[in-house]
């Protein structure tokens, strides 16, 4: 779109939502927004703040005497979970803002609840601000098959592997470079990555093969997700337990632990053991996300020194998706994007979606990901100066392609942190895979009830 157009689009937007010119006396607008306070991520609501700026200028311009303030409230709450239960609490006794911050597995529960505005109608309408998302990043705003949520912020979770130690044992530089793209391609399987990691350790280039995070959290799940699981039936909103495709994530997490490529207390670990020993090279695979980038592994750090500039780097790391269960399949990774949501019920409704809008331009989000390390949510955001000199987003982006996601349910926090536990198990070797699955079912139909639904196998 050109420049003339997008400045069109700004004023067609803001005069009518607000009032066009002639207004005869000035009015100003108050737009209130929930933010979590979050000193890692300040410009999920400064975006919103800066957005309004713009609209006021754009307002000007028409001729309009309006404005727009946001008001914002930054609520004190660790997580995003127990955000969201505030978030819920306030709208119970009618204090709901017109637009606030979430993670976006929350949207199913906002929008069952009334409190999140189906978007379809106004992203059409928009085309100058939506455009150009990455397309698989709606699939973490839907419910109901529709868009109740945009965007804030994307992330790629990866294997990152170390190419030295691949040099160590004697592979040559077709294979190393070329691993992303076999992995791509489904040509190397999860069980084959196995399999590398074991020879990495059996000829001493490394104490471990693989490490991965300590605790409960979203990571593991691209790795069943390599293996078919899926979380959720998208008809009825029904979490599910797809007892033979997490069976085989499993095994592949006990044959690790067996073999020792993943050390079988990596659950009792603790993070700068983790990350300190991919650091010092005592590690071959490292699974977490692109912000691991620039949080440790560049310069000094856990113990350390390495290259700070893309080329040093990429010559001594690589990253992939979780490869695909057999050959021929698909990988997978995972992103989990915080989204901004709309008040239905507000007064202020189109004119707080009009923001989110606005916010969600290149300058704004770029703003926010290269200062927090996180993935944009426009593929035109990699042109942009600053993003390309953020070298690991632009790096990262792509891999955008191949993500899955947690799905929009309020109890998948809970599902996820019995998973876990059975991970532990098997790693541990405390239970077998098959025990594992007796215990998931047990716990999560006890636990979850009817709201997860256990099947043998998917489709």
């Amino acid at each position: 779109m050109r420049p003339s157009k997008i400045l069109t689009a700004f004023l067609l937007a803001g005069t009518m939502l607000v009032g066009t010119a002639a207004a005869s006396y000035a009015e100003e607008v108050v737009v209130k927004l929930w933010a979590r306070a979050d000193r890692s991520g300040p410009l999920r609501a400064g975006n919103i703040v800066a957005a309004a700026e713009t609209l006021n200028q754009a307002l000007k311009a028409a001729g309009s005497d309006k404005t727009v303030k946001v008001d914002v409230f930054e609520g004190p709450a660790t997580g995003y979970d127990a955000d969201a239960l505030d978030i819920l609490k306030a709208f119970a006794v009618d204090k709901g803002p017109d637009v606030y911050v979430a993670a976006h597995e929350w949207v199913g529960e906002f929008a069952k609840s009334g409190y999140a505005m189906n978007l379809e109608d106004f992203i059409k309408k928009n085309q100058w601000a939506f455009a150009d998302v990455v397309p698989v990043l709606w699939d973490a705003t839907k419910y109901n098959g529709k868009i109740h949520a945009i965007p804030q912020d994307s992330e790629i979770r990866m294997f990152f592997y170390n190419k030295d130690m691949l040099r160590k044992i004697g592979k040559n530089e077709a294979f190393i470079e070329g691993l992303p793209g076999m992995v791509e391609r489904g040509e190397f399987t999860m069980q084959d990555l196995s399999n590398l990691a074991k020879e990495v350790v059996d000829k001493k280039a490394a104490q471990y093969g693989m490490v991965h995070r300590p605790n409960a959290g979203p990571d593991y799940l691209m790795t069943f997700a390599a293996f078919g699981a899926k979380w959720m039936d998208e008809k009825t909103g029904q979490l599910i337990l797809p007892k033979a495709e997490i069976r085989k994530g499993l095994e592949w997490f006990a044959w690790n632990a067996e073999h020792g490529v993943t050390p079988k207390n990596n659950t009792a670990m603790n993070w700068d053991e983790i990350q300190g020993a991919f650091k010092t090279e005592k590690a071959f695979i490292y699974h977490q996300g692109v912000w691991a980038v620039g949080e440790f592994m560049l310069g000094d750090a856990k113990g350390a020194t390495w290259p700070k500039d893309a080329a040093g780097y990429f010559h001594k790391v690589g990253w992939i998706h979780a490869p695909a269960a057999v050959k021929g399949g698909q990988p997978a990774n995972l992103s989990h994007p915080i989204v901004y949501i709309v008040n239905p019920k507000s007064k202020n409704a189109e004119l707080a979606a009009t923001l989110v809008a606005y916010a969600s331009l290149p300058f704004f989000n770029t703003q926010h990901a290269v200062t927090t390390a996180h993935t944009g949510i426009l593929n035109g955001q990699r042109s942009m100066p600053a993003y390309e000199n953020a070298w690991y987003l632009a790096a990262a982006t792509p891999m955008l392609k191949r993500s899955t996601f947690i799905p929009n349910h309020p109890d998948f926090g809970r599902y996820n942190g019995i998973l876990f536990k059975a991970l532990q198990g098997v790693e541990t070797g405390r239970l077998t895979p098959a025990k594992a699955i007796e215990f998931l079912e047990d716990e999560m139909t006890n636990e979850l009830k009817g709201a997860v639904k256990v099947v043998d196998k998917l489709g």
